[in-house]
């Protein structure tokens, strides 16, 4: 059986993030969203992925190659990203048995992936759907069941009469693809892989399998942190054999240390965390637990990281706070550049999503920035603001607003 992901979409509702990346390119716990699925895939026996791509495809690409650990990795372009039906009928031609589908947004473990295949086999299934009991079914494809038959699949419901929901892992024979042929565009204006599974699921024949294992669902901002602790709890960390750390830096196990890292003098590391290579910390700062920082990042003189994801090339090198953020790529916070992460009002902190501002469910959350981006010192940054690519936010601002790049 091979693995099919589907990775062409823009992910809008992570801007500024994705505004330079595709979405299964973005770091939980150290490495993309991606390389944790296909590490998943590889581990449950899978040999092959086709890996359909389209926005910055080249992304992609050139991090993984033609092959990750077991697996052989062969990629279809989806010129146009009309939906996750038209993204599954662009295989068509490289398939021949039953198949793996699963969304690249997702974060699955091996576990999920071989209860799920076991499951299918032992019930001989034409079409299978991994099923995920959640706290907010309404945001998702609500399925009800007779017995493991599936009978009806209803999209985010007002008033769901289950919390059973539709993962976004199927497992599909040549049945889907005459199905996919026979939908329509939704109100979204794409053709949903959904549509045609109910299309199959009137033909009978279509199982639904509740199974163990880490699912995570990254649709928003604030799932990347959720994502992120999950992960960083689960993952095995340890230092590295190469890795220079000072007297007097105090180092609170777990925490993972890439090579070529310095830990300087005074600095607090208070795990689980992750810290990737060749990164400078401190002297004199403070990481706190379920930060994720990648590669060639500086965290200077009485900076203190609180639960943020910093990615690869950023310099937050004195007199900082950074707390429950996501800061892109090589971008340089001055001197005194403070990320509010508490409302005063104490209310859950809002998040603006494709112009609207959005409840975050969250007390806590800091800014969202894209890479490149530059402060002058003594920036103060609202909860819940987001700063675009390549902006430069001047000394002495309070960002109240989302800023955006010439």
């Amino acid at each position: 059986m091979d693995a099919v992901i589907l990775a062409a979409g823009e992910g809008t509702r992570l801007r500024p993030l994705t505004s330079t990346r595709p979405k299964p390119m973005l770091p939980v716990g150290g490495r993309p969203i991606l390389e944790w699925n296909l590490k998943a895939l590889s581990d449950s026996g899978f040999r092959k992925a086709l890996l359909v791509v389209g926005y910055r495809k080249e992304e992609i690409v050139d991090y993984f190659g033609e092959r990750f650990k077991d697996l052989k990795i062969e990629y279809i372009v989806q010129k146009e990203q009309l939906g996750t039906a038209h993204a599954v009928s662009v295989v068509e031609d490289r398939i021949k048995d039953d198949f793996l589908v699963m969304n690249g947004d997702l974060i699955i473990s091996t576990e999920l992936i071989k209860s799920l295949v076991n499951r299918h086999r032992e019930s001989k299934s034409r079409t299978s759907l991994c099923l995920v009991r959640v706290k907010h079914p309404s945001e998702f494809g609500v399925v009800r069941l007779k017995g493991k038959q599936v009978t009806e699949i209803k999209e985010k419901p007002k008033k769901p009469e289950s919390d059973l929901v539709n993962a976004g892992i199927y497992i599909f024979n040549g049945e889907v693809f005459d199905a996919i042929r026979r939908i329509e565009k939704s109100t979204r204006l794409e053709y949903e892989i959904t549509d045609a599974i109910k299309i199959l699921i009137k033909k009978g024949g279509v199982h639904g399998f509740r199974v163990d294992g880490r699912w995570i669902d990254i649709g928003r901002p604030w799932d990347l942190l959720d994502a992120n602790e999950i992960v960083i709890r689960e993952m095995e960390l340890g230092k590295d054999k190469n890795v220079d750390i000072e007297e007097f830096a105090v180092i609170k196990e777990p925490v993972h240390i890439g090579k070529g890292t310095i830990i300087r003098s005074g600095s607090y590391i208070e795990g689980p965390c992750y810290i990737g290579e060749n990164c400078v910390i401190g002297p004199n700062c403070y990481i706190r637990p379920y930060s994720s920082i990648q590669n060639n990042v500086r965290i200077g003189n009485a900076v203190e990281i609180k639960n943020s994801i910093i990615m690869s090339g950023t310099n937050i090198c004195h007199l900082s706070y950074v707390g429950d953020s996501i800061i892109g790529e090589k971008c340089n916070l001055g001197a005194g550049t403070l990320v509010a992460n508490l409302r005063v009002d104490d209310d859950e902190v809002r998040i603006e999503i494709k112009n609207k501002l959005t409840k975050s469910g969250r007390k806590k959350f800091g800014c969202l920035m894209g890479d490149r981006v530059k402060t002058g010192i003594n920036v103060s940054i609202m909860p819940g603001r987001s700063i675009y690519p390549n902006a430069y936010v001047e000394a002495g601002s309070v960002v109240r607003n989302t800023i955006y790049s010439e």
